[in-house]
């Protein structure tokens, strides 16, 4: 709500937010991850890209394997560097979890039995010194 001598409160694109605000790196990066119902604004799962965001909203969003939660302080009018773009928002986020408190199932993600697929660098080395073929 405005009063007498106030400027009315502006609202943005959510796509083109997020892209001023440095969060994507490009619009239509931001298009595809409103998209998939990556982001919540105000608690509420939205899918549609021209959602109209401004001060005081809340942006839940999962980006790169974190969550984000940013309160938006401005919608800006351009993308600038990086040091404006962090004026745009207050970053409420969770901090991360620290590696030392990450489960083994956590840890074993990227892990994969041994002799499963294409070998490594070091177990091809280690097959060529068995059958004599190494260089030294």
């Amino acid at each position: 709500m405005t009063g007498p001598g106030q400027a009315p409160l502006r609202k943005e694109r959510l796509d083109r937010f997020l892209f001023f605000s440095r969060a994507v790196k490009s619009r239509t990066l931001a298009q595809k991850i409103i998209e998939s119902g990556a982001i919540r604004v105000n608690s509420e799962k939205t899918e549609r890209t021209d959602y109209k965001v401004g001060a005081g909203d809340v942006l839940t969003m999962s980006l790169n394997n974190r969550i984000v939660v940013w309160r938006i302080l401005d919608c800006g009018t351009r993308r600038g560097p990086a040091t404006e773009a962090q004026t745009l928002y207050e970053d409420m986020s969770p901090p991360p979890v620290p590696r030392a408190e990450l489960t083994p199932y956590d840890a074993a993600i990227a892990a994969r039995p041994a002799g499963a697929g294409r070998p490594s660098k070091k177990e091809r080395r280690e097959t060529d010194r068995l059958r004599g073929l190494d260089e030294d």
